[in-house]
């Protein structure tokens, strides 16, 4: 399930692009000059964003086992970015051999690597949808595919949201999803925010939107206003190194990386 419109050579490198400042960060390859130049300008005001995109990744692997190990069989992924293994689908099926799931990034050097997301188990399925986070009902539409909508689907928003300024309504977006999915379904988020220095992070969002990325780190209470509704499995919303239900990884003291995370059930 990928969108064939899309080809390699409109991969736009006169600007910076967040999936690719994102795979800088994590030491990938899929970057150009142009999205150097941003990252380091964002490592020049912020130091630690190598480490919050791996404390990202980390959050991503522990809440797709807790989900696999509570039955979910199904996984919608919206923001995927560039593949980087292990992938979701790699971590659930690990669990659920035949656990199914759906990417989706609006990005098309995503699309250029969808191959990676799509080697799915033998007894599972993985695909692969070209959409933006702001067309819900296309992405949903496509999802309904693979995936089946009458039961629990785990909906993964990873460092997503925070690339959804308020004039866009992400509340409104996370609300739409959630909607269509069924009861027992679960949503798990992480997102930026300037709580702990504002003015450095201040300063990393204008980098994002001189790239014409928009950018908008968000407060704990807004934060949580996307699980208005749903039940939060425990420890609640914390820091992601934090974020650690069932004593998976060794803290060290006096971490803070500033993304809130989040998982919550749809009752």
């Amino acid at each position: 399930m990928t969108d064939a419109g899309t080809r390699a050579e409109e991969i736009d490198t006169s600007k910076p692009q967040s999936a690719r400042m994102y795979d800088y960060f994590l030491d990938g390859k899929d970057n150009y000059p142009v999205d150097w130049e941003a990252a380091e300008q964002v490592i020049s005001f912020f130091p630690a964003v190598k480490e919050m995109a791996r404390t990202n990744r980390d959050f991503m692997h522990r809440a797709a086992r807790l989900l696999a190990r509570r039955g979910i069989r199904q996984f919608l992924d919206i923001g995927t970015g560039i593949p980087t293994a292990p992938n979701l689908h790699q971590i659930v099926q690990a669990i659920t051999p035949a656990a199914r799931v759906v990417y989706a990034d609006n990005d098309p050097i995503v699309l250029r690597h969808a191959e990676a997301l799509l080697h799915s188990d033998p007894q599972g399925r993985t695909a692969y949808i070209q959409a933006d986070a702001q067309e819900p009902q296309k992405i949903l539409a496509a999802a309904r595919q693979t995936l089946d909508f009458d039961q629990p689907v785990a909906l993964s928003m990873m460092a997503l949201l925070h690339l959804v300024g308020d004039e866009d309504d992400p509340y409104g977006i996370v609300a739409e999803l959630l909607d269509s999915l069924a009861p027992g379904s679960y949503l798990a988020l992480s997102h930026a925010t300037g709580d702990f220095d504002p003015e450095a992070w201040e300063r990393v969002v204008e980098v994002y939107r001189k790239g014409g990325t928009t950018a908008q780190v968000r407060s704990r209470a807004e934060f949580t206003r996307f699980f208005t509704g749903l039940e939060l499995l425990d420890p609640g919303i914390e820091l992601a190194a934090e974020w650690d239900p069932e004593g998976e990884r060794s803290h060290t003291e006096g971490e803070r990386i500033p993304l809130y995370v989040g998982v919550a059930r749809k009752p």
